[in-house]
């Protein structure tokens, strides 16, 4: 029989016998391949836990189906699918990934200081083992997930009493990947512990192992691991709960203390054995036993209590034959139910000692001054602390547990519960299951945000979801952002834009590496953010968080064009050499404050972001101010965060994806890949993003894929981007590109500043009004535009449909978006058209 799950395929006895002697080779072929990307088993999670949230989906019902086979009782197995759930739930996921290990992907090789070129990561410790214990079905399977998050080849033998529940649902999850790395690295055993000889081959070439069990089944562990391989050991623990006098006679404190007994029959370690009473009277623990004894025999009775088997009877009937001799001392007292589904046994001793368990409990006396003498000798073994006090109280008593080795404390009747990212045992698992490791580098790699790059960079795959135009933006939240950011209008109505403070940190983080990655070096450059810091503040707040996470010199001015004088005045006394900013801003305020900014020639750098930067203004600049570098900040938006970088060996308007983050597909009208260096439309899937989902998200934008090999040796796909949806437009029956006028203008006209074209119906036909600024020749720039462009020539002389005029305008005479003062490119005037197109 087929019970053994190896690298997504099922295998017999005698095959898995065979493939162990390979379990080495196997480990270091798969070290060596592209590492496992935490998104994909963020997204394979997910997918599955959609599945088995569904009562009646296949493959819950085998599961519950394989739990009820192996003796679970059908309450605790939907407990089990509870647990699963909201362990899978992908948010959940990520906070436990960003608490743990400090981020959404901890094992790519990123400067955490930007001013060292020293680059961190935590990385798999390579094999990692995991040895179940039978007494929580899933716990095998969650510790081979977060092997999976930490990156890890994960080799784990299920319990002996297990049913094939640990494989089928491992080989659940690894379906819901289309790559397959999650199957390659998952390994599920089912063999009994008697062979010693299969738990020997399967620990040997283990990095660690991570154990579930009882001291002496760790102990037999332990004699099978090599010197130096970690041994995690997730052994015995104990745990109690501690009422004081404000307490112990609260009918819910007492219900939550039996929920806490009762749920799992006591088979977790934060299950209460022992109930402790701040009391020195022997009295008072007697009568708690007999106010509790009809809470538990309630708690008791509407549940399933699982059957004991003859040794865990045996067990029991000894525990309680001793107390019941020892009532003849006056030390103990027991009540027990008749049926034998619960038992507490009474006793004036304080020691804590374990239960036998099945709904069986000690009540003791142990009043707050001898909680660190009773308590401390037994600190390897403590865990959860389940207090019922006051506040002030519960606060004093919570202290002196964890100091005296409490691991965890909480509140009667959430003994078992949980959080995303807890600590186990007074660990982190992610930790315990990642190793440290840091790359020291020269100034060679000053300008490189994270190592990967120069390696492997290849794209997640994307969700087997429709195309979501940006018209439908809003309609994907779904209620669960934290921070908001009102977009320009850049095509069309603002909207706000849904990230978590996580997302938004994440984010930040990639916008300081594209800083860097575009020249910007915060060891030296004196920086001024002249973004807008008013209705357009997402630029401004983002780059501000950008520039903080570099730790560059920043001066957060913001842009104003009714203040150019006095911005430019602050840039000469604060020798300011960089600015952050949008190219029309840029433009504006060197052409007013000309005089003081040629005197100066001390701006160096100019990062731009959100319009197009003109060639012949990039010159203009460069020649007259003495500029040296001008590159693309970031190719982002309000909408999806960072999308892409630009390096310097990447002419202006070619980004490098940012695959830690982002898919890009490059479609066609028919949402089909174009073909290899053919426009399309720019649709991306955020694989990170918690506070708005963005799966296949189209951007706006045109491009084309740019299959050269890059002069700077990153491998992350590179676009160039040629302008937006809108900049194409149809007009006397000539389709046409905005892009393609300012070309023109600049390369022919030497035209620097602001384009726009307006479309009208006219008598006969269309009029398309080129509108530029103040100072620039309409005449020659119309003819320049009919020589250069065929099509606009076949218009306006050929078919005659078209009429073009050339007319000269103040700047703040442009139609603009109301929200971030942005040109709008194409403004759309005609009988049922949109109003505006795109922007510059």
């Amino acid at each position: 029989m087929k019970n053994h799950f190896w690298q997504g395929i099922w295998v017999t006895d005698e095959e898995a016998a065979q493939r162990l002697e390979t379990l080495e080779t196997t480990t270091q072929e798969l070290l060596q391949a592209p590492r496992l990307s935490p998104a994909t088993v963020l997204a394979a999670g997910d997918a599955l836990a959609v599945r088995l949230a569904k009562p009646d989906d296949e493959l819950r019902v085998r599961l519950t189906k394989l739990l009820l086979e192996r003796g679970v009782p059908a309450g605790e197995a939907a407990r089990t699918f509870d647990d699963l759930l909201r362990v899978l739930d992908r948010a959940e996921l990520e906070r436990k990934l960003t608490s743990e290990l400090g981020g959404i992907d901890p094992a790519r090789l990123a400067r955490g200081d930007f001013r060292r070129t020293v680059f961190e990561a935590w990385v798999p410790v390579g094999l990692l083992a995991h040895i179940a214990s039978g007494n929580a079905p899933a716990v095998g399977a969650l510790s081979v997930v977060e092997g999976l998050l930490s990156g890890n080849v994960n080799v784990v033998k299920a319990a002996g009493d297990d049913s094939r529940f640990t494989a089928e649902l491992l080989a659940a999850l690894a379906a819901q990947d289309p790559t397959g790395s999650i199957a390659e690295r998952v390994i599920v055993l089912h063999f009994s512990s008697s062979r010693r000889d299969w738990l020997a081959r399967m620990i040997e070439p283990a990095d660690a192992v991570a154990a579930w069990g009882g001291e002496e089944a760790l102990a037999g562990i332990a004699e099978l691991v090599r010197p130096g391989t970690r041994l995690i050991d997730w052994g015995p623990k104990l745990s109690f709960a501690y009422l004081t006098e404000d307490v112990w006679s609260s009918r819910s404190a007492l219900r939550g203390v039996a929920a806490d007994i009762c749920r799992l029959d006591q088979q977790a370690c934060s299950s209460p054995q022992v109930i402790y009473l701040d009391t020195e009277d022997e009295a008072e623990v007697f009568a708690f036993a007999e106010r509790f004894a009809p809470v538990l025999a309630e708690t008791v009775a509407a549940g399933e209590p699982r059957e004991p088997s003859l040794p865990e009877w045996a067990e029991i009937t000894n525990t309680t034959l001793v107390a019941q001799l020892e009532e003849h001392l006056g030390l103990t007292k027991v009540l027990a139910a008749e049926d034998g589904s619960w038992r507490i046994i009474a006793d004036v001793r304080d020691t804590l000692r374990a239960s036998p368990l099945y709904r069986s409990v000690w009540v003791k006396p142990l009043p707050r001054k001898n909680i660190t003498a009773a308590l401390r000798p037994m600190r390897r073994y403590l865990q959860t602390a389940g207090v019922g006090a006051t506040r002030p109280d519960t606060a004093a008593l919570a202290r002196l547990l964890v100091a005296i080795g409490v691991q965890r404390v909480t509140v009667p009747g959430e003994m078992l519960s949980g959080y995303a990212g807890e600590p186990h045992d007074g660990v982190y698992a992610l930790q315990r299951y990642s190793r440290r490791v840091d790359v020291q580098l020269d100034e060679r790699f000053a300008a490189d945000a994270a190592l990967d790059d120069l390696g492997t960079a290849e794209q997640l795959p994307v969700p087997d979801v429709p195309v979501t135009p940006k018209s439908e933006f809003e309609s994907l939240q779904d209620g669960r952002g934290e921070v908001f950011f009102l977009s320009g209008g850049s095509t069309g109505k603002p909207k706000l834009s849904a990230f978590t403070w996580a997302d938004y940190d994440e984010h930040m983080r990639f916008g300081a590496e594209s800083l860097l990655t575009s020249g910007l070096d915060p060891r030296t450059d004196r920086v001024m953010n002249l973004f807008f810091g008013g209705r357009m503040y997402g630029g401004f707040v983002s780059f501000f968080s950008s520039l903080e996470r570099l730790g560059a010199v920043q001066f957060p001015m913001s842009a104003d064009l009714s203040r150019l004088d006095a911005i430019a005045e602050a840039i000469v006394h604060n020798q300011v050499d960089t600015l952050v900013t949008l190219p029309s801003f840029t433009t504006a305020l060197f052409t007013e404050c000309a005089d003081l900014l040629r005197r100066y020639r001390g701006v160096r750098k100019i990062f731009y972001a959100g319009e197009h930067f003109g060639t012949a203004q990039i010159a203009w600049l460069q020649a007259e101010f003495g500029i040296e570098l001008i590159r693309s900040a970031a190719y982002g938006g309000v909408d999806a965060g960072p999308m892409a970088f630009q390096c310097p060996q990447s002419p202006a308007r070619v980004h490098h994806v940012f695959t830690g983050l982002q898919t890009l597909e490059i479609l066609d009208g028919n949402d089909e890949p174009v073909p290899a260096g053919e426009p399309g439309r720019l649709v991306f899937t955020a694989h990170t993003r918690r506070g708005q989902r963005l799966d296949r998200y189209e951007i706006g934008d045109l491009g084309r894929w740019i299959a050269q090999p890059c002069g700077c040796g990153r491998r992350s796909p590179r676009f160039e981007l040629l302008g937006r949806v809108g900049d194409v437009f149809r007009t006397a029956f000539q389709t046409m590109n905005y892009r393609r006028f300012v070309q023109l203008a600049e390369q022919d006209c030497g035209y620097t500043g602001a384009l726009q074209l307006m479309l009208t119906d006219v008598a006969g036909g269309e009029h398309l009004t080129v509108r530029v600024e103040d100072g620039t020749d309409p005449n020659a720039l119309e003819q320049a535009l009919i020589e250069g462009y065929d099509q606009l020539a076949e218009a306006v002389h050929g078919t005659r449909r078209l009429r073009l005029e050339v007319e000269s305008v103040a700047r703040e005479g442009f139609v603009r978006t109301a929200t971030g003062g942005k040109v709008v490119a194409v403004v759309e005037n005609r009988a049922g058209r949109n109003h505006s197109g795109s922007t510059t």
